[in-house]
């Protein structure tokens, strides 16, 4: 037994990179999901990309409110640009959009719009075609009623 001993301790324990396996299986991941990203949009499926993406309950905007490029913000996930359409969302909505995307809420405006929700989101600011990134700063307008 003894002789067996000193044999167990001479080997040496594997070394494994848990930070490289980490860095990998997100790449993967990112990969993955701008994969599906980009099937959705070739499909037609940006809405439902977009909801998924603002946390899976999406307001419906009013049907008299137009949706237009003054309320999509086009997110870029890792060289994966992702539209997020805030058209019609109120800001608790919109607030949970942008803490996913890890942007920062700046300046939050009110503005008289026709037919449009009081306290609905009919802008941001950058928005399409501008591109934003993890720790950029969106402004919001909102309508005033």
């Amino acid at each position: 037994m003894n002789a067996m001993n000193q044999y167990a301790d001479s080997a040496e324990a594997p070394d494994f990179d848990s930070n490289r396996i980490v860095r990998r299986t997100r790449r993967r991941r990112a990969v993955g999901i701008g994969a599906v990203a980009a099937a959705l949009l070739v499909a037609g499926g940006g809405t439902a990309l977009a909801t998924s993406v603002a946390g899976g309950s999406h307001t419906t905007a009013s049907s008299t409110v137009s949706k237009s490029d003054a309320t999509t913000l086009l997110f870029d996930d890792h060289g994966v640009t992702i539209p997020i359409d805030f058209s019609g969302q109120d800001l608790v909505l919109a607030k949970q959009a942008l803490l996913k995307t890890q942007t920062k809420l700046g300046t939050i405006t009110k503005k008289a719009v026709e037919n449009c929700k009081p306290g609905s989101v009919v802008g941001v600011d950058p928005h399409t075609p501008k591109i934003v990134e993890s720790g950029d700063t969106v402004n919001l307008t909102l309508c005033a009623g």
